[in-house]
């Protein structure tokens, strides 16, 4: 029996666990301690264990010391990261373990922004210009030469958290003082106006066996830190803009090295109609987005991971049937507590969000032009009947 080591500093991942458990492994979960009161699905799990944390910060010596000790009696055989923030420390825990998987380095294509583009643009991937925030001579030869306005980012934080815009010189400095000593775990990259793009992807030994584009109505960033509905929507995969992005999806896993799992990428059309790439990760995307696939696809992200992992590419791997009908997702932050969303009752309406404070549907239609109907009028309505916003921080636990 295979024993698979689940690490998840968040709520979710439940499906991982429950296909795993089905596949007839045995399933521990390694979580923070102010998550012992979750709703896991604590029917699915052998052992759970718990990291003191503040903030979700994990002194990772405790992580090693612990799950070193745990190991004298259980021989673990996968350890897997359900959030984007666990990539590093499961990625840290199979080097000191010597247990098969990613590593350090690979882990860092796919956590670190700043190393993921630096890989990218040498394999020749387009990506924005963009500078390390380290010397400062280059960052003002950086400035003279590459039109503003910039977006200053983490290097480690995962979505929106961190993400500042500014639109000159003065404010980049300002900016940039104000990260003091933290300065170099931040980059620097020209804002590329444009739509952005999604891809959610299945990889088993470096092939792309299974991806889906999708497009946001509203870029993430401004949804963030300005106050917006968000949206996403599926593109036909027949179509010429869904395969120019998938492709370049396949080259940009390739070449950072993702050998098998999931990923969630970003890519962005800049207005003269390039494509470029923005950023990566080797895990299933936030935000209900993996809902948003299998509701398009028939395909579980978390469930297709779990075999995948569990085969290990020693056997070969069958994606299931995918279906070709088209999606999409509305999620706002709401007014109400529990927001009532029995008016939003067309039968397109396949999944409805349960968290406070939030209102979110998805729905599902093998009529694309239905969808898009439904879309810009549930947008309006949530605007209306839902919509409130707030103060994004700096970092998840702000």
């Amino acid at each position: 029996m295979l024993t698979i080591l689940c690490i998840s500093s968040y709520e979710k991942g439940f499906d991982f666990m429950r296909e795993a458990k089905a596949q007839g492994c045995r399933v521990v979960l390694l979580t923070s301690k102010s998550l012992e009161n979750a709703d896991w699905p604590r029917e699915s799990l052998d052992e759970i264990f718990y990291i003191p944390d503040k903030n979700k910060d994990w002194n990772m010596q405790d992580v090693i010391y612990g799950v070193s000790y745990l190991a004298r009696t259980e021989q673990i055989d996968r350890i897997v990261a359900l959030d984007d923030f666990d990539v590093e420390r499961a990625a840290s825990l199979r080097e000191h373990l010597r247990i098969a998987g990613m590593g350090d380095t690979t882990a860092r294509h796919f956590r670190d922004k700043l190393a993921m583009r630096m890989v990218a643009k040498e394999k020749g991937i387009p990506v924005p210009e963009f500078l390390h925030i380290l010397n400062h001579k280059k960052i003002n030869e950086f400035a003279d030469h590459v039109p503003f306005p910039y977006m200053i980012k983490a290097r480690m934080l995962a979505g929106s958290y961190g993400l500042k815009k500014v639109h000159n010189k003065q404010e980049m400095w300002d900016r940039i003082n104000y990260l003091a000593d933290e300065q170099s775990f931040f980059l620097m990259e020209r804002f590329v106006p444009g739509s952005i793009y999604h891809v959610d992807t299945i990889i088993n030994e470096r092939e792309v066996v299974f991806g889906l584009t999708s497009k946001y109505g509203t870029p993430p960033f401004e949804v963030a830190h300005q106050g917006r509905v968000f949206t996403s929507l599926t593109l036909d995969s027949k179509s010429e803009e869904a395969k120019e992005v998938l492709e370049l999806n396949k080259k940009t896993l390739n070449a950072l090295g993702l050998l098998r799992g999931v990923s969630h990428s970003e890519f962005i059309r800049a207005e003269d109609g390039k494509l470029y790439f923005l950023e990566t990760s080797a895990r299933v995307g936030g935000a209900n987005l993996s809902s948003l696939v299998e509701a398009a696809s028939g395909v579980n992200l978390w469930r297709e991971w779990a075999k995948i992992e569990i085969l290990n590419g020693e056997k070969p791997y069958k994606l299931p049937k995918v279906n070709s009908d088209f999606a999409a997702i509305l999620t706002s932050l709401s007014k109400q507590e529990w927001p009532d969303l029995d008016a939003y009752n067309d039968p397109e309406v396949v999944w409805r969000l349960k968290k406070e404070y939030h209102a979110g549907l998805i729905i599902k239609s093998s009529n694309k032009k239905r969808i898009n109907q439904l879309v810009g009028e549930y947008t309006t309505r949530f605007y209306n009947d839902f919509f409130a916003t707030a103060k994004m921080g700096e970092r998840p636990s702000d």
